[in-house]
């Protein structure tokens, strides 16, 4: 397992610097292609002539989307930037998690059938808190509730969430409470997890 968790360790060395590198030149493309919009570089010229047939064909389907939600078209590009620099941490986030979750792995089998109780418990606290974010980060996205992909989480987090909008009122039209049960839960995974 150690050798695995090394490799892992590796992998996501690798997967760091690579998304880095690569975000780097989209946002050099980006500022470009931004530049091109909005006429701070000759139209006319070779830069835009290359942003024009290279990178506008990789920023059209989130410039429809722009467009499409009311948006400037010339700021498609800083919303293309945007969305590559979140989906690079959600990527590195998740190989985060694995890795923690394959460490936590090998030291539950290592540790007996105690270490396996611990391990299975955390997992069922994770799980709730995957399926808080899971809500809240749907609910910012035109994604149906009742879609097969996001329904799973909100009939698990509603159950937590239901008694505490009867005690928290929301501020406006924002409901701060999955950030509330998010950390109560990982309060309460805490304190179970050193009990046992």
């Amino acid at each position: 397992m150690e050798s695995v968790l090394g490799a892992l360790d590796a992998l996501l060395g690798i997967v760091r610097f690579t998304l880095l590198v690569l975000a780097a030149l989209f946002a050099l493309l980006c500022l470009l292609d931004w530049a091109v919009r909005t006429r701070r570089v000759n139209l006319f010229g070779a830069t835009a002539r290359f942003t024009r047939s290279k990178v506008d064909p990789l920023i059209a389907p989130i410039e429809r989307r722009v467009v499409a939600a009311g948006g400037n078209p010339a700021s498609a590009p800083l919303w293309a930037l945007a969305a590559v620099v979140i989906g690079g941490i959600l990527i590195i986030n998740v190989l985060d998690f694995i890795r923690g979750e394959l460490f936590g792995l090998a030291y539950a089998t290592q540790s007996g059938p105690g270490g396996i109780l611990r391990l299975i418990v955390a997992w069922a606290f994770d799980f709730l808190q995957i399926a808080l974010l899971v809500r809240v980060v749907s609910s910012w996205l035109p994604i149906s509730p009742y879609s097969s992909w996001v329904r799973w989480s909100y009939v698990v987090s509603e159950p937590i969430l239901r008694p505490l909008r009867q005690v928290i009122p929301a501020f406006g039209m924002i409901d701060i409470t999955p950030i509330i049960a998010y950390f109560l839960i990982g309060f309460i995974k805490s304190a179970v997890l050193h009990l046992l």
